[in-house]
């Protein structure tokens, strides 16, 4: 039986807290709420950036949606209105020691508490790295086929939502407001990404306007698409940022396809498990036929996600 099992029952009543709104704790993360933001990816009544089309391209009344790709239409209502966002703060952070702010962008059919919190165990995962860190995980499409980034499209909207997150941080953290803002809002941020959360992440990249922020990106799982953005952000911060990718079948041809632009653009990278992420460490763990949708807890091996976060190196 893995570890992660034994921890069922308490997960089960994570999940309920959160899913009621209200602050949960465990013994492996003492702080831990999904709450309501202003600046949330959706809802969205923008352009979709690929094609220029409406992202609301359909109605039926006074309702209106949109048009996935692989989930067909969905509503707005339903689909595209959800301003939750996780928060967690791990028993053993400390604000006086160097930190991160790991922001984690989910993939496709997820709900936060579900599933980020209860079946990844992205909050615990965090907490058994012991990395000096806070998470911070907004929702997406609501339970859908869907990996858009709504308002993550728009310049200068990811940089507006890492503000608000070092406020409501504060908040949840507690003791005086005006000096854990100020933490909040001047640590270094790690994105890390899986399954479609790739789109979102790469709009970070691009139009997010917190570059100066950004210490790497992790990718689990995550590369389906928007490749050369990928590409072009490494190449520009090869030597300031890290970035790591593990990849099962599923995402190896992307992979692939971003290992072949690295080194026509003479930037080196390194295939395998890096000891340390530190700036300019660029890595790519192929780990060949494992299943996609266990990814966040099972590839290389048991709670993956805790395993890199272990590798990073604050105040480095």
């Amino acid at each position: 039986m893995r570890a992660a099992s034994k921890r069922r029952k308490p997960l089960l009543a994570l999940a309920g807290a959160l899913a009621l709104g209200v602050a949960a704790s465990s013994a492996t993360c003492a702080r831990v709420r999904i709450v309501t933001f202003v600046t949330t990816p959706f809802p969205y009544d923008g352009l979709v950036p690929s094609s220029g089309a409406p992202f609301l391209d359909v109605s039926d009344g006074t309702r209106r949606g949109h048009t996935s790709p692989r989930g067909g239409i969905y509503w707005e209502d339903a689909t595209y209105s959800d301003r939750h966002v996780l928060l967690a703060i791990p028993p053993r952070f400390d604000p006086r020691r160097p930190g991160f702010l790991i922001v984690f962008f989910h993939g496709n059919q997820v709900r936060l508490a579900r599933d980020v919190a209860a079946r990844q165990e992205v909050p615990q995962q965090l907490a058994a790295s012991r990395l000096n860190a806070v998470l911070v995980a907004p929702q997406f499409a609501l339970d859908a086929l869907d990996s858009s980034a709504g308002r993550f499209w728009q310049p200068n909207v990811f940089a507006e939502f890492l503000d608000e997150a070092a406020d409501r941080l504060a908040k949840l953290y507690g003791g005086r407001a005006r000096r854990m803002r100020a933490v909040f809002r001047h640590m270094p941020v790690v994105i890390v990404a899986y399954s479609g959360g790739y789109m979102p992440a790469s709009a970070a990249l691009s139009v997010g306007g917190a570059d100066a922020r950004l210490a790497g990106v992790i990718l689990l799982d995550a590369l389906y698409g928007e490749t050369d953005t990928f590409a072009d952000w490494i190449a520009k911060h090869a030597q300031s940022c890290f970035f790591f990718s593990a990849y099962s079948l599923s995402s190896a041809p992307e992979n692939e396809n971003l290992r072949h632009m690295l080194g026509n653009a003479n930037v080196g990278f390194a295939t395998g498990l890096p000891k340390s992420l530190r700036p300019g460490r660029i890595a790519f763990l192929p780990v060949g036929d494992v299943p996609h949708q266990d990814f966040v807890t099972e590839a290389w091996t048991h709670d993956p996600l805790a395993n890199v976060l272990r590798r990073l190196k604050p105040g480095s």
